[in-house]
Order: structure tokens, then sequence, then C-alpha cells
């Protein structure tokens, strides 16, 4: 394995930092910045990587270190055993220093500059939108026209080519990409958006990634991102998706993409949001027409049959797909422009408090959810939510896999009813390899208990 030394300056962007500010990000003691200010710019100089296993990334570059040196002219960053294929020719790719340099920016801020909130509320909701504002993802000169692509980074290539396709009937009609930032069904709409894109001589497309710390090492961001975001954990993360996005669609995933669902449905159950529009398209090619028939069957039985309303199930013709999502798009900009809304922030949008609220990812809590169909359909789906977002930690996240080896699996309590429609469909993922890359041996990270 190769490794290059060198040193870099911001080109536009945080071109000084205060004594504190230095201090901070490089602190290494218990709760300081440095840690994750490193695991974090590793993340991004291995973008492109084919990984999920945030640990293993972290052992093969042990000897990596990051440096701030604060001189007349401004600082500069120091690497030191970063990876090689970050470089060419001795320089380091423009898309991985722009990446890097987005990394200190919301590393920064969020964790000197920005109060997180410690309820839900509002309070998160202009937390998101500061974070936001703060790394100029917020654009008032824009109509609306961002695409939420939500899927697994373990797919089959079938469904693959099938997120490029659909991305690229996207870009031809001009509408950017937003996704998660990593490989697979978050890759495949920026790359065919890219070519639509070009063709369409659009210059200005958007490929914007949202991540989190403990995703952002398991799933470095993909080459094609030109704009990142960083934010403090998965809830805040879901809600920028949701406030940013105009229209969302599904491509065949895994345990994280049924988080991501149950998050965003348990939000338009909400009767706060009934009647605005939030296109939703569940899409994905020939081979995931079980896939998706399993997650419908699964909302229906847990949340009724009433939740076919908010989603569409559509398998093959990337153009329907596309059109669908830019008719929903016009809707939303009608409705926007009615109520006096943003196009750009989705201020109306009314987000439930346990939506918002960080769930920590141990055999306590996990052990802890009511699981139970006999309950509110919106206290359901927040706690199923919180169940996968479980699943996702275990099998991804580096403080997850160490815990689950500390302790064995998590353990899902509630209704035998409940637990085996859940375990019916990860075992499911897991036979069609959408839990971890293929290249992974998996071992659940978790146990049903009825």
């Amino acid at each position: 394995m190769e490794f290059v030394n060198i040193k870099l300056s911001p080109r536009g962007q945080l071109e000084v930092l205060s004594k504190r500010e230095v201090s901070q990000l490089l602190d290494t003691s218990l709760g300081g910045l440095y840690h994750l200010y490193r695991n974090c710019s590793l993340a991004v100089l291995n973008s492109g990587a084919q990984t999920d296993d945030a640990r293993q990334l972290l052992e093969n570059f042990q000897s990596f270190d990051i440096k701030l040196l604060q001189q007349d002219r401004g600082i500069t960053i120091e690497l030191i055993d970063a990876p090689a294929t970050a470089f060419v020719e001795g320089r380091i790719l423009n898309g991985i220093r722009q990446l890097l340099f987005s990394v200190l920016r919301d590393i920064l801020y969020v964790n000197s500059h920005l109060a997180i909130p410690a309820e839900a509320g509002e309070s998160v909701t202009n937390a998101v939108f500061d974070i936001l504002r703060n790394a100029d993802v917020l654009k008032t000169d824009s109509a609306p026209k961002m695409v939420v692509c939500w899927g697994g980074h373990s797919i089959l290539r079938s469904e693959y080519e099938y997120t490029k396709e659909v991305g690229y009937e996207l870009g031809l009609r001009g509408l950017d990409i937003c996704t998660g930032c990593g490989d697979g069904a978050m890759k495949g709409p920026m790359k065919g958006a890219a070519i639509g894109h070009a063709k369409q001589r659009n210059k200005t497309g958007r490929y914007l990634g949202i991540s989190e710390p403990g995703i952002i090492a398991a799933e470095p961001p993909n080459p094609i991102i030109n704009e990142l975001v960083i934010m403090p954990d998965i809830e805040k993360r879901l809600e920028a998706f949701v406030r940013v996005g105009h229209a969302i669609v599904v491509f065949p995933g895994g345990a994280g993409t049924v988080e991501e669902i149950l998050y965003l449905i348990g939000i338009l159950l909400h009767p706060d949001n009934q009647g605005m529009p939030f296109p939703l398209v569940f899409a994905g090619p020939e081979t995931a027409r079980d896939y998706f028939q399993q997650i419908d069957t699964f909302l229906t039985a847990t949340l009724g049959k009433s939740v076919r309303n908010y989603y569409q199930i559509i398998i093959g013709e990337p153009a329907r797909v596309a059109n669908l999502i830019l008719k929903g798009i016009r809707k939303v900009r009608k409705y926007r422009k009615a109520q006096d809304d943003a196009y750009y922030y989705n201020w109306l949008l009314k987000i439930p408090e346990d939506m918002q609220t960080p769930f920590v990812p141990s055999h306590e809590n996990l052990a802890a959810l009511d699981l139970s169909l006999d309950q509110p359909a919106a206290v359901l789906v927040a706690n199923l939510r919180r169940a996968f977002s479980g699943i996702v930690a275990g099998n991804i996240k580096e403080q997850g896999i160490l815990t689950i080896e500390e302790k064995g699996p998590f353990q899902l309590h509630g209704d035998p009813q409940l637990l085996q429609m859940i375990d019916h469909m990860l075992v499911s993922f897991i036979d069609q390899q959408r839990m971890r890359l293929p290249l992974s041996d998996y071992h659940a990270c978790y146990e049903i208990v009825a």
C-alpha cells in the first residue's frame, strides 16, 4: 500500500483559523475533536473505495495523521501517510481537496460555533438550517429541482445500472441529485445525472452528498460529489434530506434504506403534513420487484393500507420515474409559492419530536423498544425506525461493530407477529447480500426475542 505526505493550503475557504479552533481540532483528549476530524478526513481521502467496514478502513491506515499548521499567511493542512489513490502525479485530486476542506468546515462549525439543542423541536430544525447555510447548500436563486435518491451501497449490478438510467433521465430534465454520498444506489444516480447534464450543457449541476461521522467512515464519498455536508448525527442527516429535497426516489437497499423509508413515512403520516405535496417513488429494475413488494407488504401490515397513498412503486421505465418526479416537483413549487414558503428549505414540514431525538444504538436501548402492533401508527413507525437504525449501526459503524463484538448481537423484543415480519425481511436482505458488500463476511448483529 502506497502513502503520500503533503501540505495543502485552503482555496477560498477557511484560510484563517483562530488558535482556539486549531487547538480544538488537534485535541486528542477524551471529548476532543482530533479523532473525529482525522477519521472523517481519512474517509474522504478514500473517496471511491469499495468498503463498508469503518473499522477495517481505520486499521488499514493506522499511520495516517493530519495536522493543522498556523502560519503568517494562514493555515496549512499537513497530511502524513495519506492514501496514494487520492493523488495523481503527486498532486491531490481537486474533488478530494474540496471534500477535505468541507470536513474541516463542518467539524469546526458544528463543534465550535453551533450550540446543538438538547431538546427536539423547532430548535433542531434551526440547527439543521444553520449547518446547511454555513455549507452554502441553500441556494436562494434556484427553483425547486433537488431530487434525493436513497438506496443501498450493496446492490445487484443490474440495480446499479438502473439507478444510472434514472439519474440520466433526471439530469436530462435539469434536476439535481442529493444522496447519502456513498457507493451503489448513491453513486449511480449522480453518475447518470452527470451525463444528462453534460448532454444538456448544464454546467451548474449539483451532486450533493449528506453524511454523518458514523456513516462516512464506512461509506466514503463517491467521486461524483461536488458538495459534501457532514451532519452531527443520523437524525439531523435525515432531516437535512427532507428539508432540502423536493422529491425522493428510493432504490433497492438494506436496513439503512428501510430506516429512511420509515422516517419519511412517519413524517408524512403527521396530520400537519396532510395535503403537502412530497413526491415519493420506489423504483427499481425487474430484479427488485420482490424487494419492493416485501417493503410494501411490511408497510401496509404495520401501518395500514392507507400508507400506499404516500408512495408509488415503479418497476423499470426510468423515463417514467423522471417524468413523475418532475410533475411532482412542479406541484411542490406551486404549493410553496402559494404558502409563501422558501424553495430551498422546507420550513412547513412538521417533523415529530420522536423523529428528531437522537437514538443511541446500545443493547439496552434496542431491547427497550416497544415493538408491538397495539400502539398508534405514529409511535410504532418511530420505534421501527430506531430498530433499523440500530441494525445499521451494528452492521457498518465502528462503535456499533465494537459493541456487538463485546456484548453480542442486539436483541429485539416485542409482538411475535411484528418480530416475525421484521426477521423475514432482514433474512431476505442477508440472503440477497444487501446488508454488507459481498466481499465481506456477514454475521447478523441482531437477535429476535419474542
